[in-house]
């Protein structure tokens, strides 16, 4: 019989910031499924911190002296774990638990030894809200079985990911992928059952605050294949040339060319074949021409997150980045 909630530990850690009303979800929907809760707080102007002390929430107040980053708030989180769990559910503050999860991802343990970290199903609540929210809905359809990586929100060996020394504090973002690289090169599995695991409340409600998402993922391409980028794993450095050649060279490559002659310019056909390409190798339907017409702006901001990263590692500083909301 696989292991439950009730024979062995499992303990959340939630971090957040001013979430307001998700955080309130969130708290409620991890009662019953967990042993305690921490949640830790990065400066808080919301009342976020009485809130999750009335819902019996153990509450860590991030140093907000030293540069923020979600994978710093996660160790946190984890260092106030005293007892240590068995297993360590880790959560935003903008994502709610959905019920049976943390029974479905025990057995996926039970099931598979090797398995140090198990993720399910994240869902947008308001996928009818926004194209961008309907997009992010569908960037959490993973496919279900092995998996390279896992998001935010996922149940992890908390032995396993002690041994690993945790998140890497100074990743402003990328940081679960890279986690996970760690521990596969360990000997650790990462899986992604069919399972529904936690509704997401992205608020993706203008393009202003898809496009500073988008800069976030393409620093964390390049950051990540700075630090990981031979082989055997590349991580991220296909994502990282492909968002500096479609972002960056293409554009030069063309206003040079135009300017040399006028059939330089048709080198720019090169976007909308680009969309075209993509929309049939997806069916055509909707969504198909939405991801498609947002995978090839989004390499824009991809492009302009990469050289953000590059430009501070030649300033020798730490770039900051905004959040999306």
């Amino acid at each position: 019989m696989p292991p439950d909630a009730a024979t062995v530990t499992v303990d959340a850690v939630l971090i957040g910031r001013n979430e307001g009303a998700r955080l309130a979800a969130a708290l409620a929907a991890l009662e019953g499924q967990v042993r305690r809760v921490v949640y830790v707080d990065s400066g808080s102007t919301d009342g976020s911190v009485e809130l999750a002390r009335a819902a019996r929430a153990e509450v860590v107040a991030l140093d907000m002296g030293r540069p923020f980053t979600a994978a710093r708030a996660r160790n946190a989180g984890m260092a106030a774990l005293d007892p240590a769990p068995e297993f360590v559910l880790f959560l935003d503050g903008d994502c709610a638990l959905r019920e049976g999860f943390v029974a479905t991802a025990l057995a996926a343990f039970a099931e598979h030894p090797r398995a140090v970290v198990v993720c399910g199903r994240r869902r947008e609540r308001h996928p009818e809200a926004s194209v961008w929210n309907r997009l992010a809905d569908d960037e959490w359809n993973t496919p279900v079985g092995p998996a390279r990586a896992c998001g935010g929100d996922a149940l992890m060996r908390y032995a396993a990911v002690k041994a690993a020394g945790g998140y890497r504090d100074d990743l402003i973002a990328g940081e679960e992928p890279e986690l996970c690289l760690r521990l596969i090169r360990a000997g650790g599995e990462v899986w992604r059952v069919d399972a529904e695991m936690t509704w997401h409340d992205a608020g993706l409600l203008r393009f202003g605050q898809w496009w500073r998402r988008m800069v976030r993922t393409g620093h964390a391409f390049a950051e990540g294949a700075s630090l990981h980028g031979g082989a055997p794993e590349r991580h991220w450095l296909h994502e990282t040339r492909r968002a500096l050649a479609w972002g960056v060279a293409l554009p030069v490559v063309a206003v040079v060319a135009g300017l040399v002659s006028p059939w330089g310019w048709l080198l720019l056909a090169a976007y909308p074949a680009q969309v075209l390409r993509l929309a049939l190798r997806d069916g055509g339907g909707r969504l198909a021409w939405e991801r498609a017409v947002h995978a090839v702006i989004g390499r824009f901001a991809e492009a302009q997150g990469a050289l953000g990263f590059y430009l501070s590692r030649l300033r020798g500083r730490r770039v900051r980045l905004i959040e999306y909301r």
